[in-house]
C-alpha cells in the first residue's frame, strides 16, 4: 500500500528550542496510524508541523509524492489536508450549521457532505441550529472531525480526539473515526493508549523529539516492555 504522508528527519524549532530533533513517519493511504508518546514529547509539534503551522528548519514533507515543507497552512489546507486540532476550536459564537458552511473550500461542499457527516454524527443533525458553545464536550469534538469532513479531504490530522470526554462518548467518536477512515487517511495523536490500541493499523512513538520506533499495532499491544518504556503505561 501507497504512503500518502511521508515525514523524513524533520527538525522544528519553537523560538530558540528545538522541539523535533529528527522525527519521521508514514501514513499509508486508507489507513490510520496514530503519533503515540509522552505528553510534551513532540506530537503535536509533529502534526503542526506538517501543517506548516511550525514550519521544520530540516527534512522533507511529501504529500502524495509532493513535497509541502515550506508551503503556507492556507496551500497546504488547499492540496487535500483536514486538520482537527487540540482543544477543537470551533465557532462557539455559531450555530453547527455555519460551523460547518464555514468549513467549504468550494461551493456546496457541505450539501454534498451532509448525508455522510450526519450518519456518522446524528447529534450534529439534530442540533444544527444551536450554537457551538451549547455543545456537550463530546458535541463539540464532533463537530470539529466533521467540519474537516467537509471538503474533499484524503487525508485528516487529528489531535487528541478522546482528551477530557466520557467513556460513552469516546467510544462514539471511535467508531466514527474507523467507519471514515474507508474513505480518508487518517494521523492521529491520541495519548489513551487503549482507544489508540483499538482505532491504529500502525504506529509511531514521538520521544523526546525523536521517533524511535514504528510498525504495526498489532505489534506493540503484545510487547509490555516497549509500552512501559516509551508511553508509562502498564
Amino acid at each position: 500500500m501507497s504512503a500518502i504522508l511521508s515525514v523524513k528527519d524533520i527538525h522544528t524549532f519553537i523560538g530558540q528550542f528545538h522541539i523535533l530533533e529528527g522525527v519521521s513517519a508514514e501514513v499509508r493511504t486508507g489507513e490510520i496510524t496514530v503519533l503515540l508518546g509522552r505528553n510534551g514529547a513532540g506530537k503535536t509539534t509533529t502534526l503542526r508541523s506538517i501543517m506548516g503551522l511550525n514550519p521544520p528548519k530540516h527534512g522533507q514533507i511529501l504529500f502524495e509524492g509532493k513535497p509541502i515543507q515550506g508551503k503556507t497552512p492556507y496551500a497546504i489546507a488547499q492540496m487535500g489536508i483536514g486538520y482537527v486540532p487540540e482543544h477543537r476550536a470551533i465557532f462557539k459564537g455559531l450555530s453547527v450549521r455555519e460551523n460547518l458552511h464555514l468549513a467549504e473550500r468550494a461551493k456546496g461542499d457541505f450539501a454534498r457532505k451532509a448525508d455522510f457527516i450526519f450518519e456518522l454524527f446524528p447529534d450534529l443533525k439534530r442540533l444544527i441550529d444551536l450554537s457551538g458553545g451549547n455543545l456537550s464536550g463530546g458535541q463539540q469534538q464532533m463537530l470539529a472531525v466533521a467540519r474537516a469532513l467537509v471538503p474533499d479531504n484524503r487525508l485528516l490530522l487529528i489531535d487528541e480526539p478522546s482528551e477530557g470526554l466520557a467513556p460513552v462518548i469516546i467510544e462514539q467518536l471511535m467508531a466514527a473515526i474507523q467507519r471514515l477512515s474507508s474513505t480518508v487517511s487518517v494521523l492521529l495523536v491520541e495519548q489513551n493508549f487503549r482507544v489508540a490500541s483499538k482505532l491504529a493499523q500502525r504506529y509511531v512513538i514521538i520521544d523526546e523529539g525523536h521517533s524511535p520506533l514504528s510498525g504495526l499495532m498489532a505489534d506493540l499491544v503484545t510487547d509490555s516492555a516497549l509500552i512501559q518504556k516509551y508511553l508509562g503505561v502498564a
